[in-house]
Formats: C-alpha cells, structure tokens, sequence
C-alpha cells in the first residue's frame, strides 16, 4: 500500500526533476528585521535535503517562508521567488499548499493535547474529499510506519511521550498526502535511540512512498547521514552546500559542527574561535 499521489519515479528522480526551488529570497519581520539574505536552495522530487547551521540562524523561517507561514509572525518575503512544482507560491494560502501537496511539520511537534493520537491524525487528512475509505487506507499505511501509534491510538496525546507526539506529527502530515514535507527539527528533546528510530522511518517514507523532505536540522551528523544534499545556513545566508557524504567530509562542517578537528573531538572553549576565522566565508 502506498500513498498513490507521492510516488515518483526513478526516470523522473533521475532527471532532475526538482518540486522545490527557492531563489534569493529575502524575509523581514515587522518591516525591518532582516532575517534571510539571498537564500536560494532546490529540492529535487524524491530527495531528502538538509538544512544545517545552528539555532537562530535561520532554518526555521525558511520554511515557513516556503508554507506561508510566515504572516502569523508579522514576517514577509520581500524580494526572490518560491516554486513549488513549477509554481508560485506566494500568493497561496497555508492550506491551499497542503491540498497542493506541501506541508510542514512545525518544530516542537504541535500535536493537539486534548486530541486522542487517532483524533490527531485525522486532523491531517481535514483539507481531503477522497472520501472515508481512501482516509482509512492512509491511516492503516501511518500505522504501519508507526506502530507504536496504534498501540496509543486511544490516548491522549498530550499524556504521550515526545517521541510519540513526533510521530504522531509526521503521521498527521502524511494524512494529507503530501508530495513534500518540511521537517523542522524532528530530533529536538529525543532521546538519541529515538532519534535514530524517527530518521529511520523518514527514509523508509522517502524510499518507499516517494516522498521528499526538506529537513532543518541542529543535529548535522544524522541529517548528513540521511539527506543526499545539503545547505549550510548561518545569520540567515546560505554559506556552503553540497553533497551531503562531501558535507561530513569538510573539515569546516567537521570543526564547527560535528566538533570534531584533524581527526579529534574539539572541546565547546576551543570552538569559540569560528567567529574570529570565518573560513568558510573568506
């Protein structure tokens, strides 16, 4: 069983078809705040893309730039363009993009406390008319994936554990049956055994539902280690990209993020010295 409006296929993925282009766009919250500066990055369709750099440097707007998001936060895209399938999606509402295939996956879960994890996930599939058989065939496919969901399908989520509510996150995103999902920080407040499980799960969804991600990510090692792509975001500007086996190999990436320099752990004292050198950026 699949989610038959994701599946793409390997001639397409081959041929670079991208479903994502964001091209030099800048934000500014409250007409003066500049947060993003020329950032420009592609999501090919079937791809996982990471989005790396520290808090605060501008992951998470990226994306709610890209899921109009940003209007509840007095923030606006003011200059560069955002194609989701050849389209523009300025002037599209949240939830048009959701029926359009696009969703995003907001840091710190956001489940619905009062919800049982089943009302949860119903929630996702709110924008579709495909009717209560389609729905319960989706539902079956997000059980699959998360079994330890249907074992708590009858629970509150806000009385369930922070994994099973990024679970149920991620579930409640594939109800809408979406083409692509933005996936901000899935590995925030996890224990490391369940941030191996979520990652896991999200490449299975790639692999085998034909879904893309575009993933913002504090957590540069298990990002790299899943996504074929990445960009490295800091103070809002894109800084480095590439291919993400070429990404864990940069000494820069190794340094400043994996803390690690010259084949040996640095220490948090030694680190501080990024600001003053800059390599990347010279």
């Amino acid at each position: 069983m699949t989610l038959a409006t994701t599946t793409s296929s390997p001639a397409a993925i081959a041929a670079g078809d991208t479903i994502l282009s964001v091209s030099n766009i800048e934000v500014v919250y409250d007409h003066v705040i500049l947060v993003l500066k020329g950032v420009s990055l592609d999501v090919p369709r079937g791809g996982i893309v990471a989005l790396l750099g520290a808090n605060g440097a501008g992951k998470t707007t990226t994306l709610k730039a890209i899921s109009n998001l940003l209007h509840a936060e007095r923030g606006e895209v003011t200059k560069g363009s955002i194609l989701f399938e050849g389209e523009e999606v300025h002037s599209r509402s949240p939830n048009d993009l959701v029926r359009r295939g696009c969703i995003q996956v907001m840091e710190g879960r956001h489940c619905f406390g009062h919800l049982t994890i089943e009302e949860n996930l119903l929630t996702g599939a709110f924008t579709r008319r495909d009717g209560k058989a389609a729905i319960k065939r989706d539902m079956d496919l997000v059980y699959t994936y998360f079994p330890r969901l249907q074992e708590r399908r009858n629970s509150q989520a806000g009385y369930t554990s922070g994994g099973e509510q990024q679970m149920c996150a991620i579930g409640r995103a594939l109800m809408s049956r979406p083409k692509m999902i933005l996936l901000d920080e899935p590995s925030m407040g996890l224990a490391p055994q369940l941030v191996e499980e979520i990652f896991e799960i999200v490449a299975s969804l790639n692999a085998k539902e034909g879904v893309s991600f575009l993933l913002a990510e504090q957590n540069t090692y298990m990002a790299l280690k899943h996504a074929r792509y990445g960009y490295v975001l800091e103070n809002g500007r894109v800084v480095l990209d590439g291919p993400a086996q070429g990404l864990l190999e940069n000494e820069d990436v190794k340094e400043f993020y994996l803390g690690i320099a010259e084949g040996k752990r640095k220490s948090f004292r030694e680190g501080k010295h990024y600001k003053r050198r800059k390599r990347w950026l010279a």
